[in-house]
This record gives structure tokens, sequence and C-alpha cells, in this order.
């Protein structure tokens, strides 16, 4: 992790108005910076990838927390009101334009499914649901 992206979303983090949602607010933008950098077509070094963002969540958040708990969290419904939160939309799409707001539904379903073949858990609920949504909106807006 570089020091530019650190930043990013430590500046996304500091839009919470406390410390729960400053929390999730990092959290997602951490997350979907992780995700985001799965899609490419070199070989990712996941124990050197985990490595760096762990040490990040640790000097940020603090022990107990790791990339897994976090793509965890991404795949409960405690993100849905992170990622309908307007401050966080508009921060996040101030701060991280590597990852457009657009894809934000797209890595949250890679996110499940990826958490569906690891644990066979039942994807459907407050996520799927809001990429749903996202989908609806998104067919909604080309129709017209």
């Amino acid at each position: 992790m570089n020091p530019q992206l650190k930043e990013k979303i430590l500046a996304v983090m500091q839009q919470g108005v406390d410390r729960d949602e400053s929390t999730g607010f990092f959290r997602v933008a951490l997350g979907l910076y992780y995700l985001s950098g799965l899609m490419t077509e070199e070989k990712v070094d996941f124990k050197l990838l985990d490595r760096d963002f762990n040490r990040f969540i640790y000097q940020t958040i603090g022990k107990g927390h790791s990339i897994t708990s976090i793509l965890q969290y991404m795949s409960g419904e405690k993100v849905v009101p992170v990622v309908e939160s307007k401050r966080f939309l508009k921060a996040f799409g101030d701060c991280c334009t590597e990852v457009p707001l657009e894809n934000i539904p797209f890595l949250l379903g890679l996110n499940l499914g990826v958490a569906k073949d690891i644990s066979k858990i039942d994807v459907r609920g407050p996520v799927a649901d809001y990429i749903e949504r996202q989908r609806q909106l998104r067919e909604d807006a080309e129709a017209k």
C-alpha cells in the first residue's frame, strides 16, 4: 500500500460523524480498494498484499481487525448504510477516483460470490437486495 492510497482512505474515514461511522467508512473504502485491486490480469501475491493491508488496518483501527474481517463486514447488512450514505459516496467519489462509484455494486457482488464459495453461506439478504436495487436504478436510467 502506497502512502497516497492510505491518505485517500483516511480522508474518507474522516468524513464519518462518530467513531462507528468513521470505522464503517474506513472498512468500506479499504475493502473496495482491495477488491478492485483483484481485478487484474497480473498474478496477485496475496500473502504480501494481505500483510500490507493488515498492517494498515491494525495501525488505523487496532487489533482484532484484518482484511478478512473487513471483507466479512462488507458481505453483511452493516455495509448497506455506508454505501447508501451521501457523505460516504461524496467522500469516496472525491478522494478515491481510481474506483468509480458505479463499480461499488459489482465489487460488493464479487465479495458476496467469494464469501458464498468459501463459507457456503446463503448470499440472499440486505447486500444482495442493495445490489439488485442499484441494478434496477441503472437500468431505469439507461432506459430514459
